[in-house]
């Protein structure tokens, strides 16, 4: 049998994003899909963009919280009370290309051991090949993955059998941190590959991005580009091709990523953010 897919998106203060990118995510959903939809705050452009598509029939469930709660309520909430097999979420302003998830839902079920697999949300610029080649490895069914212990919480398949196991996002737990803890316990996380494409918006690069100005950036700062101190669109630009480029490097040794190396790389950070008057991944 097909698993279901239950697929999670968040909405927030965006007409101009939830405009494209939900009637995006309903054309993009096979048969064995279902989009679950919650809406944080009381902006009453974008609740009504949502509510235009509520009842879509691909639309399962939807929820209207009037306080913006952010990201680990409304992700909790689809992995508490979905039953389908794989759990997901699509960001509002993002595109992941026509027939995601059932590319990667193949590659699901050929590979039990898969655990967050997702899209790439990257320019093709971004990719290197001399840093990615040792991190690119073939599986079951022909399948390959650019392995890393993380991927972005959007344009993601997983399975929700893993998320019983886990447990819940802790408060404060990034989807990052939830991912490296999934691969402590034998879970293999990665980008499928060759790519599946997800359009991020608020990449500067993208087509479809709303930041053509510094204004414009400073008007709907990203929560990312906020807590790197990032200013101007060039800057954002740039830190989205450093990202790329540091998920291609990072190390698939787990140790790096707890005790004492960790608190060394986060100081490397913090130094780095001082020196260059903006953070870095």
């Amino acid at each position: 049998m097909t698993g279901v897919a239950d697929i999670l998106m968040i909405t927030y203060n965006s007409p101009e994003h939830v405009r494209v990118s939900l009637p995006h995510l309903l054309s993009t959903c096979d048969e064995h899909s279902r989009v679950w939809l919650w809406h944080n705050g009381s902006d009453e452009e974008t609740l009504s963009v949502v509510r235009e598509h509520a009842a879509d029939p691909r639309v399962h469930r939807f929820h209207h919280s009037p306080e913006n709660v952010r990201l680990t309520a409304p992700t909790n909430w689809l992995w508490a009370e979905a039953d389908g097999d794989y759990v997901s979420k699509v960001d509002d302003d993002c595109l992941p290309e026509n027939g995601w998830v059932g590319r990667l839902r193949s590659m699901h079920e050929a590979n039990p051991d898969f655990g967050a697999i997702g899209c790439w949300r990257f320019l093709d610029e971004d990719f290197v090949p001399e840093l990615a080649a040792t991190k690119i490895v073939e599986y079951q069914g022909g399948y390959s993955l650019l392995r890393n212990h993380w991927v972005q919480g959007s344009g993601y398949l997983l399975p929700r059998a893993m998320v019983e196991r886990s447990g819940p996002l802790a408060q404060g737990q990034s989807f990052s941190q939830y991912c490296i803890a999934l691969a402590r316990g034998g879970a293999v996380n990665g980008w499928a590959y060759p790519f599946i494409h997800e359009d991020n918006m608020d990449d500067p690069r993208s087509p479809h991005t709303l930041f053509r100005t510094d204004a414009d950036l400073l008007r709907r700062m990203p929560l990312t580009a906020q807590a790197l101190g990032i200013r101007t669109v060039e800057a954002w630009a740039q830190q989205e091709h450093e990202s790329a480029l540091a998920v291609q490097r990072a190390t698939l040794d787990l140790r790096q990523y707890a005790g004492w190396r960790a608190k060394v790389h986060n100081g490397r950070r913090r130094l780095q953010k001082l020196a260059r008057g903006r953070g870095s991944w």
